[in-house]
């Protein structure tokens, strides 16, 4: 559904483009005015990334991170331009199933897999360099779309206890889960509800307002109002596992996430919370700290399978 909702707009997008170059040839105008009306779409993206950057520093914290420095801001809002068009306008709308779910009994048991899930009004296409990595290393994963979009969090948890369920069924032990944005928040709701932190091995989040967002304020779907800072369903969620913490949870936070803001917001207080300084939202997912840390973690699983004589020679 997000995909071709995607592909509809960046194509009616390039209609309008073209359409614009017809009239500057009909009319005889000079050749610039073509440029300006091909260019006017990146530029109104970048300038909305530019005032998410600006509201970031009217209303960012110093704790945990330091307060980004103007450079530092510069730096992450470019950053952040060139992985957004990469993310929304191809990997997305148009590549979101290029790397198909791999889970397969025979080849796999034994591995531990990894359940992949994307945030606010994204799809399985954001994992696309992880899923590529994922296949060449030989480990099972499930990539999720979380629909419909602008539905409640809780929705969610019935696809991704699927997921888990393939992996569980087809490896025998238990994966792990990693999530960007409000897909944090999703396998939290999904440990709430399916016990969790006794299926799982350990849980990794990017960018995931676990204490809301300030941004938040200006969203009104279900999903986007559960993200408010002191919403009444995050108070819930925290509540649930002051009683109950989740299994091994690693989050990666940042300074520079023009998203999920303050800072501090996108830590847990029993997590190992790792800053990314410099980095943005949507660039976030393609750090290769991130990415680093998932491999430690299934390297070690890995060799416990080994040692247990569970796994089977990847061919």
């Amino acid at each position: 559904m997000l995909a071709r909702l995607q592909q509809s707009l960046i194509l009616g997008a390039l209609l309008l483009s073209v359409a614009w170059c017809g009239v500057v040839w009909a009319m005889g105008w000079p050749p610039a005015w073509a440029l300006v009306g091909l260019l006017v779409p990146m530029l109104a993206h970048s300038a909305v990334l530019a005032l998410e950057f600006v509201l970031l520093a009217g209303v960012s914290d110093p704790t945990p991170a330091p307060r980004p420095n103007v450079i530092q801001l510069a730096r992450a809002w470019w950053r952040e331009v060139r992985a957004s068009v990469a993310v929304f306008a191809w990997r997305q709308p148009f590549h979101s199933q290029r790397e198909p779910d791999d889970v397969d009994a025979h080849r796999h048991a034994g591995r531990c897999g990894v359940v992949l899930v994307h945030g606010f009004v994204c799809n399985r296409g954001l994992w696309t360099p992880w899923l590529a990595r994922l296949r060449r290393r030989g480990t099972p994963f499930v990539a999720v779309n979380l629909e419909p979009v602008f539905g409640a969090i809780d929705g969610y948890v019935p696809l991704i206890e699927a997921a888990v369920q393939r992996l569980e069924q087809a490896t025998g032990v238990p994966p792990v889960l990693v999530a960007h944005s409000m897909g944090g928040l999703a396998i939290r709701a999904w440990s709430r509800s399916c016990e969790g932190d006794t299926r799982l091995r350990a849980m990794m989040t990017l960018g995931s307002p676990h204490q809301g967002t300030w941004l938040a304020r200006f969203a009104f779907s279900p999903n986007g109002r559960q993200m408010r800072r002191g919403s009444q369903w995050l108070t819930a969620l925290a509540a649930h596992e002051l009683v109950r913490p989740p299994a091994q949870h690693l989050c990666f936070y940042s300074h520079c996430d023009n998203i999920v803001h303050p800072a501090a917001t996108a830590t847990l207080p029993y997590a190992d919370n790792r800053h990314l300084p410099g980095v943005a939202h949507v660039d976030m997912v393609h750090q290769s700290q991130a990415y680093e840390a998932l491999e430690v973690w299934l390297s070690r699983a890995d060799d416990e399978s080994a040692q247990r004589g569970l796994t089977r020679p990847v061919r």
